[in-house]
């Protein structure tokens, strides 16, 4: 009995040891900073100079080989911190962006869609609970307030503080990340790149808001708008596509609802490629009647649909996966179908 109660008490004691082991691992996250495997290498002695006995006659050299002596003095081995740079995101229409060792600026078209641009700023500000220091509405101007930013890789939370502005740059407006302040703990961090890190985490917290913002609004512009106008057409090499008598970007808003109504699934759309990737499943012969159109011959697979912007139009050429556009007989079907779609697809 004494032998069971030693074991039990052994047991007990190895269980508690790896609960205080693991919670203790768990709060250590320089693993997901440091590069991983021997470090030996770090311990290799230096090159040093041939010493050649008098006497002996080397080969003709040429130096193409030799290897440079430097003298390094970044960090190396565990201290080395291995976290790829962030990117801004590009989500926002005709966005660019430009990133210096103190701020990062997103620079976007000078259109009515960014129009209201300082106003969506102040909204996103508020909606996620930041607080602000200073703000100038006539400079469009304001400095946040201290902000906790909770990484998975980092054991104590960054804290900063930001300037963010936007401007009118000739035909550009400017949304501006300037850094203002960043600390870890009761530690000023002033190292470029952790402040490049956290200006760029700054931005993409207020690109994907205004990123949603601008969906609503295409979703509702889309569901809004009026019948289009398609007619047959054929591209420089004669192949057939359909022309529709709007802009792109209506156009492009609208073709995920619209291929959706006629049995087309959505799989993968590139804006900046004007390509849209669908499974097309066909619909029950009730549904066809419902839109007042024959159901279209072309078979049920996977089709590339190639959006064009032709200014005030926009042309569409369905490509097969075997790479291959439509019959005319098949694009002309598709045109009916898709001109159904558009008047019907404001009520959907």
């Amino acid at each position: 009995m004494a032998t069971l109660l030693q074991k039990s008490k052994v047991i007990k004691i190895a269980g508690l040891s790896l609960v205080v082991f693991l919670a203790a691992c768990s709060s250590d996250q320089r693993y997901k900073r440091q590069v991983s495997g021997d470090q030996s290498y770090l311990a290799m002695p230096p090159l040093k100079t041939l010493n050649i006995p008098a006497g002996m006659i080397l080969p003709l050299q040429n130096g193409e080989y030799n290897i440079p002596a430097t003298d390094s003095t970044g960090a190396v081995g565990k201290d080395l911190d291995i976290r790829p740079p962030l990117q801004v995101l590009a989500l926002l229409t005709g966005s660019r962006v430009e990133n210096s060792a103190n701020s990062s600026k997103l620079l976007l078209e000078n259109t009515p869609e960014y129009s209201k641009l300082w106003s969506q700023i102040n909204n996103l500000l508020a909606e996620n609970g930041y607080k602000v220091s200073h703000k100038d509405d006539s400079a469009q101007t304001v400095t946040t307030d201290w902000i906790t930013w909770q990484r998975a890789d980092e054991d104590v939370p960054y804290q900063g503080r930001y300037r963010i502005s936007v401007t009118q740059q000739s035909y550009q407006t400017v949304l501006s990340v300037s850094n203002e302040g960043l600390k870890q703990g009761e530690k000023e961090i002033t190292a470029p790149a952790e402040i490049q890190r956290y200006n760029v985490i700054m931005l993409n917290k207020l690109v994907s808001g205004l990123s949603l913002q601008q969906e609503a609004t295409s979703l509702n512009s889309a569901k809004s708008s009026g019948a289009l106008f398609l007619q047959s057409g054929s591209d420089n090499t004669g192949l057939p596509q359909i022309i529709v008598r709007a802009p792109y970007n209506v156009v492009w808003n609208r073709l995920p609802y619209v291929l959706e109504s006629i049995g087309m699934q959505v799989t993968d759309r590139t804006r900046s490629k004007g390509e849209i990737e669908v499974t097309y499943k066909g619909r029950s012969s009730s549904d066809w009647k419902a839109l007042g159109v024959e159901a279209p011959s072309i078979s049920e697979g996977s089709y590339k649909l190639q959006v064009g912007d032709l200014d005030n139009r926009s042309s569409l050429q369905f490509i097969s996966e075997k790479g291959k556009p439509l019959t005319q007989s098949e694009n002309d079907q598709i045109l009916a179908v898709l001109e159904a779609a558009f008047s019907q697809s404001k009520d959907k």
